[in-house]
């Protein structure tokens, strides 16, 4: 009995050695880990998911939409409010198809109809690098969404509408860099989640790709070619440095924009950042612009009046400001937009421009909401988007007294 019981000891020490080997092999290599985090940098996971800048990645921060709020989730490895007790395949699934591992729907607001695109490699070389994070007790808070949009099962129909799943799908007939942008753009950048008009049901209208859309208060400006509210006088190069610093000759990045240069695009390769660049600057544009009625002479005359007093310091006569610390104004994209809400929000708000190690140096608006009337603002507005060869739509004071209310 002894040498039997002897026996089995030697096997089971033998069985938890193979097993030890085997958990040792399967740890990610630090190579992969490496690449994992580029990868999150670039898919700007930290942007949603941390609520808490000294928990990274413990989720709960709260993101609105037109149907509600809903709470980012931990993606820390705790195993219990985390995703440390989930398989790959679970996260590969979460990632590529909005599905959690217990089988119930995500809501798009986690862009999983972008990370579709993405390859399996990928999608593990991210997984092993949130691996290496220090668990964090946090427990994921439900959505607070109105009725009926809290019942998940409603998303089967709306994945059956308007969830293309599928890998990207690289263009031959174009250079390796315009397909890594094509990837990081419409996949693991999910530009269009900000970029592109929703239609009533949340979904993208894909027709009208990267072509604008209001976000939070903001208007993410359009990334396409147009002429006059696009990226058509736009080079290669003032798109990489805008990425790389938050900055260039002809616009500043502020709002939800200079978050993601934050804690995203200024951390890329500069391989990376090039290559949206080149694939941004081969997008025809997706929409006609709106023709544009100029205000009549009273409202750019008050409008005039307002800028001597409290703009011209700054960004001179001439709208031409001091590019990459006052930005220009003439030819502005952002500025000629259809919807001002950006706009709005820079002048009742101020502006701080965003510091990056390429662009260290800052810059400041103060704000005037409360030294502008509704009218003042809207007059001033109409006069920066309509001079110095500026076309942009009549902007009203009930549009001001509404861009007042946003939080």
């Amino acid at each position: 009995m002894r040498t039997i019981l002897a026996g089995l000891a030697v096997v089971g020490l033998a069985l938890c050695s193979a097993v030890a080997s085997t958990v040792r092999a399967a740890e990610p290599s630090p190579e992969l880990v490496a690449y994992g985090k580029t990868l999150v940098e670039a898919g700007d996971c930290a942007g949603c998911h941390t609520a808490d800048p000294a928990k990274p990645f413990a989720g709960g921060k709260r993101i609105d939409t037109p149907f509600g709020a809903i709470y980012a989730p931990n993606l820390t490895p705790d195993r219990d409010t985390g995703i440390g007790g989930w398989a790959d395949a679970d996260f590969t699934r979460a990632l590529r198809y909005g599905v959690a591992p217990d089988g119930s729907n995500y809501y798009p607001a986690f862009p999983y109809p972008y990370f579709t695109k993405m390859t399996k490699d990928d999608t593990l070389a991210i997984r092993a690098y949130l691996g290496t994070l220090a668990p964090v007790v946090s427990r994921n808070k439900p959505p607070e969404l109105r009725w009926p949009f809290g019942y998940r099962g409603l998303m089967r129909i709306w994945n059956t509408m308007f969830f293309k799943p599928g890998l990207f799908e690289p263009d031959q007939s174009q250079s390796a860099a315009w397909n890594r942008g094509g990837y990081l753009v419409t996949g693991l950048s999910h530009c269009g989640a900000c970029h592109t008009p929703k239609n009533y049901f949340g979904a993208d209208k894909q027709a009208q790709a990267l072509s604008g859309n209001e976000v939070g208060g903001w208007y993410a400006p359009r990334l396409d070619g147009a002429p006059r509210t696009g990226l058509k006088s736009w080079s290669v190069e003032d798109i990489a440095e805008y990425l790389q610093s938050g900055r260039n000759a002809k616009s500043h990045a502020d709002g939800l924009m200079a978050e993601v240069v934050v804690s995203s695009t200024s951390k890329m390769s500069d391989a990376d950042v090039r290559a949206i660049a080149v694939y941004l600057k081969s997008l025809p544009p997706a929409r006609r612009e709106t023709i544009v009625t100029p205000p009549d002479e009273a409202t750019m005359k008050t409008g005039q009046a307002v800028y001597a007093k409290f703009c011209i310091a700054c960004h001179e006569a001439d709208g031409t400001g001091a590019p990459r610390i006052y930005p220009p104004l003439p030819a502005n994209a952002l500025l000629q937009s259809v919807n001002p809400s950006s706009t709005l929000r820079i002048t009742l708000d101020g502006a701080h421009t965003v510091t990056t190690p390429r662009a260290p140096n800052t810059g400041e608006m103060p704000a005037y909401a409360k030294q502008l009337s509704d009218e003042e603002i809207a007059a001033v507005a109409n006069y920066i988007r309509n001079s110095w060869g500026n076309s942009g739509p009549l902007v009203t004071p009930a549009q001001v007294a509404k861009a007042r209310k946003q939080p």
